[in-house]
Formats: structure tokens, C-alpha cells, sequence
């Protein structure tokens, strides 16, 4: 089994959480790009998807699922996303792909927190992936300046600017042994629009694909 099988079977193991006419939220990148696909399927047994990116919601419409906006859905059942990292505690490192502060708020307004990824993504200690950062323009070398003292080596995601406006510092050089602190203390930070750590909020069940099959973890 490649990678793209392994995601894939995460992907279609999340099917089973599925709540009938509920909203459901979806979160963004090549993992949860299986799941959509997947949904296209189930389209009919739920009420709509919240989408945490631009991305998604076009390919969400592409396979026929009807994109409602959070503020008129209200809590939503469950938020399905991938991850680029999860510790055995299922907190997280998210944002590879630009998304973290939409897929934050998803996942804040979700009863379960299905993460979905492949194998590899799991990790004793968070912070080989570097943790990204969003904030707001102006703020770029203030932030930066503040990642350095906590022992980060940020650097600026060129030519990247988030559905938000916002920019996005990668911050290398991390060993997260208390994921909670830091996404306080970071978020904490003046300019800072989210960070891409799901501690506070992590998943409820993890999903990874590999070699033997779908494994499943739970919170």
C-alpha cells in the first residue's frame, strides 16, 4: 500500500461516522481530497459541508454536496480533516496547507474531530513538521521575532497569502512537549491570527491508513 492508498483508506474509514441529515464539516489537502470523493457517494444522507477552505468547497460542489455557511448552520456533527502531525494524544500540527485558522474554527464547532491521515503522521514528540503560523500582515517581524525567544526558527511562507489575508511564518526547530502552553502563548502573541497546533482542541479519533490496514485511535 502507497501513500495515496493509505490516505485513501483512512479517508473511506471515516465514512462510518457519518451522522444522517446532519451538516458535516470538511477540512482541506490531499487526505481529505479521498474523503470528498468518497462523500459523493453519501450525498443524500447529509444535510451539507461546512468547508474550511476555498479548495474544498469547489470540490465539494464539483461532487454535488451543497456548501452551507457555519454562521447559519449551527453546531455541526462531525469535522473531518487531515493532519500533518499527531502525537499518541491526538494533538496536532495542521496548516501545511494554509487552511489552520478556517480548520480551527471548524473543528471548534464540531461534536467529534474525525483526523484522517496516513501512518507516517504519527510522531512520539510534535514538531519535526514545522509548526506554521498565521499572522496578520504587519506583524510578520514582530511574531517572528517573538518565535525566536520561545526557540523557533520561523520562516516566511513566500508567495502565500491565506483565504484570510493573513501570511504565514513556518517555525522550525521546535521539540513540542507541552502542546497546550505553547499554542497559548502563541496565540497570545499581538498579530497572531492562529497557530497551527490542535491541542487545546485536538481530534477525538485518528484514522491511519498503512501497510495493514486502517488503524484507529481514540482520545
Amino acid at each position: 500500500m502507497d501513500q495515496n492508498q493509505a490516505k485513501q483508506a483512512a479517508a473511506e474509514a471515516a465514512l462510518k461516522y457519518l451522522v444522517p441529515g446532519e451538516v458535516i464539516g470538511v477540512g482541506t489537502g490531499s487526505t481529505v481530497n479521498f474523503f470528498i470523493d468518497a462523500l459523493a457517494a453519501h450525498r443524500d444522507d447529509i444535510a451539507g459541508a461546512v468547508s474550511s477552505s476555498n479548495a474544498s468547497t469547489e470540490r465539494l460542489k464539483k461532487v454535488g454536496i451543497p456548501v452551507v455557511e457555519l454562521n447559519d448552520a449551527g453546531e455541526l456533527s462531525i469535522y473531518v480533516d487531515g493532519a500533518d502531525e499527531s502525537d499518541p494524544h491526538l494533538r496536532l500540527i495542521k496548516g501545511g496547507g494554509g487552511a489552520l485558522t478556517r480548520e480551527k474554527i471548524v473543528a471548534a464547532a464540531s461534536r467529534q474531530f474525525i483526523c484522517i491521515a496516513d501512518e507516517s503522521k504519527l510522531v512520539p514528540v510534535l514538531g519535526t513538521f514545522p509548526l506554521p503560523v498565521e499572522v496578520i500582515p504587519m506583524a510578520r517581524s514582530y511574531v517572528a521575532r517573538e518565535l525566536v525567544k520561545l526557540g523557533g526558527q520561523p520562516k516566511l511562507r513566500e508567495g502565500f497569502v491565506s483565504d484570510n489575508g493573513g501570511l504565514i511564518l513556518d517555525v522550525a526547530g521546535l521539540s513540542i512537549t507541552d502542546p497546550r502552553s505553547l499554542e497559548t502563548a502563541i496565540g497570545m502573541l499581538a498579530g497572531v491570527i492562529s497557530v497551527g497546533l490542535f491541542a487545546h482542541r485536538g481530534a477525538d479519533v485518528l484514522l491511519l491508513g498503512g501497510p495493514n490496514g486502517v488503524r484507529e485511535l481514540t482520545a
